[in-house]
């Protein structure tokens, strides 16, 4: 059994520990309001982009391609974390992609996967996926845009050298209650059925807006804010839902330990109350011992 000293160690260490997950439940709450604030804005710019696009398949509806292409070389674009402690997040986002690979009928050698956070990475490759590109998880807000950049240049390159003809995104997108789900987009083609809804959308005013830059010059860009604001949207919603997954590891965790101490407290205290009646025995019986040796004998 152990001493009363051995179970304050133990308390001791648990406390810390607590220490540890509450300051690291502060963190994730905050990181997650960041980054809400983040997918809030960029759907604000995304819908001007949108509107830009509307204007442009006003002038010209028949540079919608109704019938895409079939994906041939795949180019496949894993949102994941670097650091652990946030539950299921990699696993689940992991079995997502290869199912969702595997349903295209494309094999794994044709799979071009370009992966944002090494725990991802490691996973993909345990599973046989081979992973051409591993990028660092932004540490804040202000780290998306840099990274945006270097995944939009090496799509590019894909299509130069690799002839990818079809590039999909993989994360996790924030639910209601602080909860997270798979998410899966097309980032190119550009989806003809989105573009047709575009196209037929009504103006939100009264007034047509026009324009005087070379349609194909002007389109393109459009095309290029569209595919950046989309990755900018997905690593914003991926990073807030791994804050999410890390604040309901930390409050089970929290549960846990909360469990503990009161374990080691009550078996503190009933070790303490043992060895304070150890005490009172050996007295008791010092004393009995004491009290036999001043009695007078008999004859």
């Amino acid at each position: 059994m152990p001493t009363t000293e051995a179970i304050q160690r133990k308390i001791k260490t648990a406390q810390d520990l607590q220490s540890v997950v509450k300051t690291m439940k502060a963190l994730a709450a905050v990181n997650i309001r960041q980054y809400e604030r983040a997918v809030v804005s960029v759907a604000e710019y995304h819908r001007a982009v949108a509107l830009g696009l509307q204007t442009l398949l006003r002038r010209r509806p028949e540079a919608i391609h109704l019938a895409p292409e079939s994906a041939t070389r795949l180019g496949a674009l894993v949102l994941g974390s670097d650091q652990g402690m946030c539950g299921m997040f990699n696993e689940q986002i992991v079995s997502h992609a290869l199912e969702s690979m595997d349903n295209l009928m494309i094999a794994p050698e044709k799979r071009f996967c370009l992966v944002v956070g090494h725990r991802v990475a490691e996973r993909l490759e345990t599973a046989g996926q081979p992973v051409r590109k591993v990028f660092s998880v932004p540490g804040g807000v202000s780290g998306i845009t840099p990274l945006v950049q270097e995944i939009l240049i090496a799509i590019e390159g894909w299509h130069t050298s690799q002839n990818i003809n079809c590039v999909i995104l993989f994360y996790h997108k924030p639910s209601a209650r602080m909860t997270f789900r798979p998410y899966t987009f097309q980032l190119l083609p550009v989806e003809s059925v989105w573009l047709q809804q575009l196209q037929k959308s009504s103006w939100p005013t009264q007034v047509l807006p026009t324009f005087t830059m070379d349609w194909d010059r002007l389109f393109s860009a459009l095309i290029r804010e569209h595919l950046f604001v989309s990755i900018y949207q997905a690593l914003a919603e991926s990073l807030a839902s791994e804050q999410s997954s890390r604040l309901a590891s930390m409050q089970g965790a929290e549960r846990n330990i909360e469990d503990r101490l009161a374990e080691l407290t009550a078996q503190f205290h009933r070790q303490r109350q043992m060895s304070i009646t150890e005490e009172l025995l050996d007295i008791v019986s010092g004393f009995t011992a004491l009290t036999d040796q001043k009695k007078p004998r008999a004859g």
